[in-house]
């Protein structure tokens, strides 16, 4: 299983207390997890405006995924051109999931598979571990 993580996934994983911490944890176990560039700058200007989690961990989370500036730019569904480095970037590196907590401009597509990927909030990742049998329904 290999799962992209977008931008604000990154920026919540950089609290080692909080829930998306522990799934990317989970799914590291279970998997690969990657992102891109694009991804990694917007989360770290996030954080360093937010004030949000902490650098540290932040880094440390990006220590142990694949980075990876492959991109399909022509995708098939109409997206925000910010967002086309997210979608394009997990279809080019050819990930199972795009793992995205953005529901404004993904949410659309929630449960879709789009060449390959299917779009998941945090929620929906969950259920499909439930579904495996890698997480249990009472975590």
């Amino acid at each position: 299983m290999k799962v992209f993580l977008d931008a604000n996934i990154l920026f919540s994983a950089a609290a080692q207390n909080s829930s998306i911490y522990k799934l990317i944890k989970l799914l590291k176990q279970n998997g690969q997890c990657v992102s891109s560039p694009y991804a990694v700058e917007e989360a770290k200007k996030n954080l360093q405006i937010k004030k949000y989690g902490s650098l540290e961990v932040f880094e440390s989370l990006l220590a142990t995924i694949t980075l990876s500036d492959q991109l399909l730019i022509d995708l098939p569904v109409e997206i925000k051109p910010k967002d086309i480095p997210i979608l394009g970037s997990a279809i080019a590196q050819e990930c199972d999931y795009l793992l995205t907590g953005d529901k404004r401009d993904f949410g659309f597509l929630f449960g879709k598979t789009v060449l390959g990927v299917v779009v998941v909030s945090p929620k929906l990742m969950a259920t499909e571990l439930v579904k495996m049998g890698i997480l249990s329904k009472k975590s």
